[in-house]
This record gives structure tokens, sequence and C-alpha cells, in this order.
């Protein structure tokens, strides 16, 4: 007569089998998107390097037109104070 224990053992070594088919089959196929995924950051990493031209240039122009906007803020401000201080030492006479 057929143990259940039996059964049960190979019903578990046939599930464990296929368990194992399975985590080989996903593991080869983790591997190849892998493998394209390395691909992509090697070539996104390739342009991004020929980028760093134009945003070094991109980096340099906005640190003219800060200092330039700079240097016009304070000479208006700097015109604004002389007219405001001669007032009131106008007044103080």
């Amino acid at each position: 007569m057929i143990n259940i224990m039996d059964v049960m053992s190979i019903f578990f070594y046939i599930v464990l089998i296929i368990l194992i088919i399975v985590l080989i089959v996903l593991g080869i196929k983790a591997i190849g998107t892998l493998n394209k995924i390395d691909k992509v950051v090697d070539d996104i990493t390739v342009k991004s390097s020929k980028l760093n031209g134009v945003f070094n240039f991109i980096d340099g122009a906005t640190d003219v037109v800060a200092s330039f906007s700079d240097t016009v803020v304070s000479a208006i401000s700097g015109g604004i104070e002389k007219v405001f201080s001669r007032k009131k030492e106008d007044k103080d006479e």
C-alpha cells in the first residue's frame, strides 16, 4: 500500500524541481535585462559627457548675466541713495 508521506515527498520534490527550473530561467532573463540596462547607461553617459561643454557654456553665460545685473542694480540703488541723502542733508541745514 502507498504511504501518504511517500506521495507528499514525491509531490514536494516535483514542485521543488519546477521551482528551481523557474528560478534558473528568471535568473537568465534577469542577466539579459541587466546587460541591456548596462548598455543604455553607457550610452547615456557618453551622450551626457558630450553635453558637458554646452552646460559649461550656459553656466558661464549665466554668471556673466548675473554679475552684469548685480552691477546695474548696485549703480541704480547707489544713485537713488545719493538723491535721498542729499535731500536729507538739505533738510538738516
